[in-house]
């Protein structure tokens, strides 16, 4: 019985197999290109923003020609097409794998530029963008990344093209970050968790200390100093304000009229 039901067994997956073998291939338009021809079209599909169907091209041209002049080139754009296709951590991914094979490809500047861009705009996100929503407001997580790709090109490539942009971003990741800190404490402020939003604020301002940021962030110091009934330390944190912010529209019981996240967009 045993022997029987394995024959029975072994036939059925016969048949099965015998069935798939009949089946039609599904054909393959680019078997036979060149790599030319590959790289010709996907740099084609990528110029009309068919990102996906670029990024498909350009994989089987590393696998089908992975040593041909075009295999490198196709690494540095499927990364492109995946900033381009709003999917930073596939391009953070691609960048870093091209990093890790080619550490002193010509190139390098531009993915470590390409890597900053991919954090720094996922960032924002569709609904940030939206909304207007304040970077601020959002995890720091991408923004810390895309400052230190920044940093790393900066550092190791000074005279790169790219440089002057990665600097100007930086500039502004700086006071992101700081106005991250003052966003909790401003969180913690309307809390009435006093201790905590002080600690925040003096976060920003010891880390970050030329941020713009810290106008608001000395504000709360200096609310929560006084509604803890700690006058000296209120009236320091006033003066250091006055001193670093003597315009400021909190002094006049205002607020600032453009936000400063706002200045870069």
């Amino acid at each position: 019985m045993k022997r029987s039901l394995a024959v029975i067994v072994s036939f059925g997956v016969g048949m099965a197999l015998g069935a798939c073998s009949l089946l039609p291939e599904q054909s393959d338009e680019t078997k036979g290109w060149s790599a030319t021809k590959l790289y010709a079209e996907a740099k084609s599909e990528l110029s009309s923003h068919n990102y996906e169907k670029a990024i498909k091209l350009y994989e089987k041209l590393e696998a089908r020609y992975p040593y041909g002049r075009f295999a490198q080139q196709a690494q540095i754009e499927i990364a492109y097409a995946y900033y381009k296709d709003n999917e930073p951590v596939s391009a953070v991914a691609a960048v870093d794998r091209f990093v890790k094979l080619h550490p002193s490809h010509p190139s390098l500047d531009y993915m470590y530029y390409l890597k900053g861009l991919a954090n720094f705009n996922g960032d924002l996100g569709l609904l940030g963008y939206i909304s207007n929503q304040d970077m601020s407001e959002r995890d720091p997580k991408a923004a810390r990344e895309a400052f230190n790709s920044f940093k790393e090109l900066a550092t190791r490539f000074p005279k790169s093209k790219y440089t002057p942009d990665a600097i100007a971003r930086m500039k502004y990741l700086v006071n992101a970050l700081a106005s991250h800190e003052v966003h909790v404490a401003r969180y913690y402020l309307n809390r009435g968790a006093y201790v905590a939003a002080v600690n925040r604020a003096q976060t920003a301002l010891k880390t970050y200390p030329q941020a713009p940021a810290n106008e608001e962030g000395l504000l709360i110091m200096v609310k929560a100093y006084d509604a803890l009934g700690m006058q000296d330390l209120r009236n320091d944190a006033e003066r250091v304000m006055i001193k670093n912010f003597p315009n400021s529209e909190y002094l006049k019981g205002g607020e600032r009229a453009v936000p400063w996240w706002q200045l870069w967009k």
